[in-house]
């Protein structure tokens, strides 16, 4: 089981970047596979951005597709959301989370991963 901690959010204005950062602890970080979703205030969890265990295959939901970028750094317990060209719908509580075992058509299912983070806000706006 990974802890996870959430960091980088703020308000930006449309058009702007912020890298989101989210700090794991725990052991064999590299073996999980870690996701971002975001909720905007009275919507439902989307899905943002999937890396695989070992730093491998990424998949990203349509809305954010060429603008966001995730990585991670294994021997760090790192991993990072890279947002360029924001825009007011991707105003969100955004969430790092992680999970074992997940192949990818599971990959954007929030129920497929086992620990989230507590989130950091986001708000694109003038």
């Amino acid at each position: 089981q990974l802890q996870l901690v959430e960091s980088g959010g703020g308000l930006v204005q449309p058009g702007g970047s912020l890298r989101l950062s989210c700090a794991a602890s725990g052991s064999s970080f590299r073996s999980y596979t870690m996701g971002w979703f975001r909720q905007a205030s009275g919507q439902e969890r989307e899905f943002v951005a999937a890396i695989k265990r070992y730093g491998g295959e990424t998949l990203y939901g349509d809305s954010v597709k060429g603008r966001f970028t995730m990585s991670r750094d294994n021997a760090k317990n790192m991993v990072y959301l890279q947002m360029n060209s924001l825009k007011p719908e991707d105003t969100a509580v955004y969430y790092c989370a992680s999970g074992q075992g997940l192949i990818s058509s599971t990959l954007h299912v929030g129920a497929a991963y086992s620990n989230w983070g507590q989130g950091t806000h986001v708000t694109v706006s003038t």
